[in-house]
């Protein structure tokens, strides 16, 4: 499946350095827009000096590895959440006939360079904070470890918005509003967001744990919520299960399925 996925994404990315300008371009421009929330921060940052009770470094921190986890989630799968588009053009059929993954054909369709962008961006965020912090070897770790637990997170949310399109063909909005919205809620600290809409994310859908929770063990901080302390390791485990739930969610709208017009 892996060599499947790398093969069709070649072959995107091929069609498109046919035109190598248009590509590079369109690759500079998702870093530079993506670029633009760093400086809102930075703007912030120019009238307090702290964040929700966190340093610049350590928003900047918070900001990279959830870039970073969300920008290669988008990269690998994010075409997932266009799945509605093949359900309502007949394509899906198609799809389903092929002998390889559905899910894989899905991701991998249209694989887009310009991507790159925003990983790029999130990586040269992280490697401007990381320094800047000075952080122990002890918990140093940690960091590789969240980003990896984020891209997972990550990429079941997106799994779970393509299931949704099987029941509701107009469901992208509402997918983007947990993918797309969810990068936009990891990127601060939660501290500065209301409580329930905390143990929301931490006990429902646990975007707290792409960067937030992990994140407080790596800057030695305590829980403003007064959470337990074994949420800071409990990554693996929330991604782990959102994991599971994404993939029996996927296998039933595969199940499901009934072709155009159903």
């Amino acid at each position: 499946m892996v060599r499947t996925y790398v093969l069709l994404a070649w072959t995107w990315m091929r069609a498109s350095y046919q035109y190598p300008l248009s590509a590079a371009m369109m690759t500079v421009a998702s870093f530079v827009v993506n670029a633009l929330d760093i400086a809102a921060i930075w703007v912030i940052f120019a009238h307090v000096e702290r964040l929700g009770g966190f340093s610049l470094p350590e928003v900047m921190l918070l900001y990279g590895t959830a870039g970073l986890s969300f920008g290669l989630a988008d990269l690998l799968f994010g075409n997932v959440d266009r799945l509605s588009g093949h359900i309502r053009s007949g394509s899906f059929d198609t799809v389903l006939i092929r002998p390889v993954s559905p899910f894989v054909q899905v991701a991998v369709d249209r694989f887009s360079v310009q991507r790159f962008g925003r990983v790029l961006q999130a990586a040269v965020v992280l490697a401007l904070a990381v320094p800047q912090l000075d952080l122990t070897a002890s918990r140093a770790w940690m960091v590789p470890v969240m980003i990896v637990c984020g891209f997972a997170i990550f990429v079941s949310v997106f799994t779970l918005g393509a299931a949704l399109q099987f029941l509701l063909t107009d469901a992208p909005e509402v997918a983007n509003a947990f993918t797309y919205g969810g990068n936009q809620l990891t990127q601060y600290p939660l501290s500065i967001y209301g409580g329930e809409l905390v143990r929301g994310v931490t006990f429902v859908l646990p975007l707290a744990f792409v960067n937030w929770q992990p994140a407080l063990f790596v800057l030695d901080r305590d829980d403003p919520l007064g959470l337990p302390h074994w949420l800071r390791f409990a990554s693996p485990l929330a991604a782990l299960l959102l994991g599971l739930v994404a993939a029996a969610a996927w296998r039933a709208g595969i199940r499901r399925y009934r072709s155009t017009g159903s």
